[in-house]
C-alpha cells in the first residue's frame, strides 16, 4: 500500500470502539454464564445496554463503509486472501448485527424486560415461547464462539499486514499511524 490511502477518521473511531466493546461483551458474557453470584446481575446490566450500543454503532458503521469504501488491498495479495479478507468482513458485519438482535429476541421470547437503563426499556421484539427462547439462547452462544473465532483470524491477519508483510493494510486502520 504504498501512498498509505488510509480509512477516514470516522471509520477507525468505529471500528477501535466497537473492538473494544465487541471485546467486553464477549469477556461479560463469559462472566455471566460461569457465575452464580451476586455479580450475575450487575453483568447483565452492562450487557443489554453494550449489546444495543453496539447493535446501534453497526447501522452507523455500515452507513459510515458505504460512503466512505475501505482502501484498496495490495496488489500482491493473492486472490485467495482477498476473498477470505472480504469474507471474514461480512461475517463480523453479520455478526456484529445478529448477535444483538438475537439476544434482544431471546430476551423477548423469554419474557425479560430489556433494560437499557433506570426506566428506559426496550419493548419485546418476539412473542414469549420458551421452545424459542432456548433456541435463540444456544445461537446466541453458538454466535459467540464464531464471533471470537473470527476476531482471533480477523487479529492474526492485521498482525501479519503488521509485522511479516509491512505492506500498509495495518497501518491504514492504526489511528495512531499519520499518512
Amino acid at each position: 500500500m504504498t501512498g498509505e490511502p488510509r480509512f477516514t477518521v470516522v471509520s477507525r473511531l468505529l471500528h477501535w470502539v466497537m473492538a473494544a466493546l465487541i471485546l467486553a461483551m464477549l469477556f461479560i458474557g463469559i462472566g455471566m454464564v460461569a457465575t452464580v453470584s451476586e455479580r450475575y446481575q450487575l453483568l447483565v446490566s452492562i450487557h443489554r445496554p453494550l449489546g444495543i450500543l453496539i447493535l446501534l454503532l453497526v447501522a452507523v458503521r455500515i452507513a459510515n463503509r458505504l460512503f466512505n469504501p475501505p482502501p484498496p488491498l495490495p496488489r500482491h495479495l493473492p486472490a485467495w486472501q482477498r476473498l477470505a479478507a472480504k469474507a471474514s468482513h461480512l461475517v463480523l458485519y453479520a455478526l456484529m448485527l445478529a448477535m444483538p438482535l438475537i439476544g434482544w429476541g431471546m430476551l423477548s421470547a423469554a419474557g425479560y424486560p430489556i433494560v437499557l437503563y433506570g426506566p428506559l426499556h426496550l419493548p419485546p421484539i418476539l412473542p414469549h415461547d420458551a421452545a424459542l427462547y432456548a433456541a435463540l439462547r444456544s445461537a446466541h452462544t453458538l454466535l459467540a464462539y464464531l464471533l471470537f473465532a473470527t476476531i482471533l483470524a480477523h487479529l492474526g491477519a492485521a498482525l501479519m499486514h503488521a509485522l511479516i508483510h509491512r505492506d500498509g493494510v495495518f497501518a491504514s486502520m492504526a489511528s495512531w499511524k499519520r499518512p
